[in-house]
C-alpha cells in the first residue's frame, strides 16, 4: 500500500510542478526602452512577438559594437524573416550607425544602458518574443549563438513543455 501511495504522491507533485511551469509568467523582463518610429516614440513593448536583439555601448565607433554588426551582417536576411529587430543604445550620446542592415537606435542610450547594467564599453542582449531577456553578456557573439538562443527562447522551451498526465498511469 505504501507503494502505490508514494508513487500517487510523486505524480501529483509532477503534475502540480508542470502546471506551474505551463502558466509562469515571463521569468526575467526585459527593461523597458524607447525609440523613435512611425507615429511617434515606441517602446519595446511596441516589439511584442519579436526577437530583439539589443546592443549596448559607448558610442557607434566602439571596435566590439562594430565587430557585432559584422557578425550579425551574413544572416541578417534569416533574422530579418524572423522579425528580429536590431537595436543599439549609446551610452555616450547619440550616433548614426554605418551599416546595411536597419538598427534602431534608442532614445537616451545612457539610461537604458544604465537599466541594462552596461559597465564597459559593450553588452549585448537578446530579447525573446514575450519581453524576456534571454541572454546579457558583455562578449561578441558569433550569429550562430544568437540564433541559438532565439530559435530557443523561453517562450518557445516553454511552450514545448509537456504537461504530465493528473492521476494514475491507465486511467
Amino acid at each position: 500500500m505504501k507503494t502505490h501511495t508514494g508513487i500517487i504522491t510523486s505524480l501529483c507533485a509532477a503534475a502540480f510542478a508542470a502546471s506551474l511551469f505551463a502558466a509562469s509568467p515571463v521569468v526575467r523582463p526585459a527593461p523597458d526602452f524607447s525609440y523613435s518610429g512611425i507615429g511617434g516614440n515606441k517602446s519595446l513593448r511596441n516589439l511584442r512577438g519579436q526577437p530583439v536583439i539589443l546592443i549596448l555601448t559607448k558610442t557607434p565607433k566602439t571596435k566590439a559594437f562594430r565587430k557585432q554588426l559584422k557578425a550579425i551582417t551574413p544572416i541578417y536576411q534569416e533574422f530579418a524573416s524572423r522579425g528580429t529587430v536590431i537595436a543599439a543604445a549609446f551610452s555616450e550620446g547619440d550616433g548614426e550607425v554605418e551599416s546595411n542592415m536597419p538598427v534602431v537606435v534608442v532614445n537616451n542610450g545612457a539610461a537604458s544602458a544604465s537599466r541594462y547594467g552596461l559597465t564597459g564599453d559593450f553588452a549585448i542582449a537578446i530579447i525573446g518574443p514575450d519581453g524576456n531577456l534571454d541572454l546579457f553578456t558583455d562578449k561578441v557573439l558569433p550569429a550562430f549563438r544568437i540564433r541559438e538562443v532565439i530559435q530557443n527562447s523561453y517562450e518557445v522551451q516553454n511552450s514545448a513543455r509537456k504537461v504530465l498526465p493528473s492521476g494514475p498511469p491507465g486511467q
